[in-house]
């Protein structure tokens, strides 16, 4: 199989660019794609799994966004939610939520994960093919998942789900390596030769050498104001068991074969187990890229 880009994308439909999976990139879907194909669907195999160990969002990002939208209960369609990680940030606000996600264990997940934490509708259906009411939404919110969608219409149809000033938000999410990183995460490029998943970058990049990848599309797009960018740096500490917990929810490594995820995996968890800590240390670049709605 080819070499696996180890990039946060995964997370899912609510998918991540980070590093530890392939993932097609803004430009990989052009106008005519069927929604919902090929590896975004993988997901979806692993829905209980995602819910368990995919990490949320930081509290400043929900902040930051609060001083963008309307005083009071906010009106948000979320795109691609995966079991809620970014939902919840949203509820907690106050705000009313639709969410839609294509796969259907992840909606039923998120339905009950959810339920009784504020005013959600989880819609089982791509954003492509969902008809919502024109200019009804004060923010439209893809968090880690506008990248699966077809670029040439899902500028268009936040445009037209937007009021005018709300907000497009697309949050973007990468796996990086600051200068006081886990080395972990150069050395076990050398699990990922071994098994030829390798991207041969030679580990993640530093945050500053990370662009915001959707605001030149932003910019270009028609009837929205000039991009805002926020980013925010978080890390997680993870044990053996619950770092290859997450790489298993990732959509390159459910796409491998078996005999090189149990290799691969086998080889992670020896050299986690192998450290005085037992664990690793991961940081994430979030990057929050805004966009009014003009009109």
């Amino acid at each position: 199989m080819p070499p696996v880009k180890r990039t946060c994308d995964d997370f899912p439909v609510s998918g991540e660019p980070i590093r530890g999976i392939h993932h097609p990139g803004p430009t990989a879907r052009g106008a005519g794609n069927a929604p919902y194909t090929g590896a975004a669907t993988t997901f979806d195999t692993a829905a209980e799994q995602y819910e368990r160990a995919r990490p949320g969002y930081p509290g400043a990002l929900f902040d930051d966004l609060a001083t963008m939208l309307p005083a009071g209960h906010a009106r948000v369609l979320e795109i691609g939610p995966g079991t809620g990680q970014a939902t919840r940030g949203l509820l907690r606000r106050g705000w009313r939520v639709v969410a839609l996600e294509p796969g259907a264990e992840l909606a039923r997940v998120a339905r009950r994960v959810l339920a009784g934490r504020g005013e959600v509708d989880v819609v089982g259906t791509p954003f492509e093919r969902w008809e919502g009411e024109p200019a009804s939404f004060d923010l439209v919110l893809a968090a880690t998942s506008w990248h699966w969608l077809d670029q040439e219409v899902a500028y268009a149809r936040a445009g037209r789900l937007l009021r005018p000033g709300g907000v497009l938000a697309i949050v973007a999410t990468q796996h990086v390596l600051p200068a006081d990183g886990d080395p972990f995460f150069r050395e076990v490029e050398a699990a990922y030769e071994a098994v030829g998943m390798s991207d041969g970058l030679g580990g993640p990049a530093p945050p500053d050498a990370v662009p915001p990848p959707d605001v030149a599309a932003m910019e270009a797009a028609h009837g929205f104001a000039t991009p805002v960018v926020h980013r925010y740096v978080v890390a997680h500490t993870y044990s053996a068991d619950a770092y290859l917990e997450v790489l298993g929810t990732y959509s390159g490594h459910i796409a491998a074969t078996p005999a090189q995820r149990e290799a691969l995996f086998r080889d992670i968890r020896a050299r986690i187990e192998a450290r005085p800590s037992g664990t690793v240390r991961k940081h994430y670049l979030h990057q929050l890229q805004t966009a009014r709605r003009l009109g």
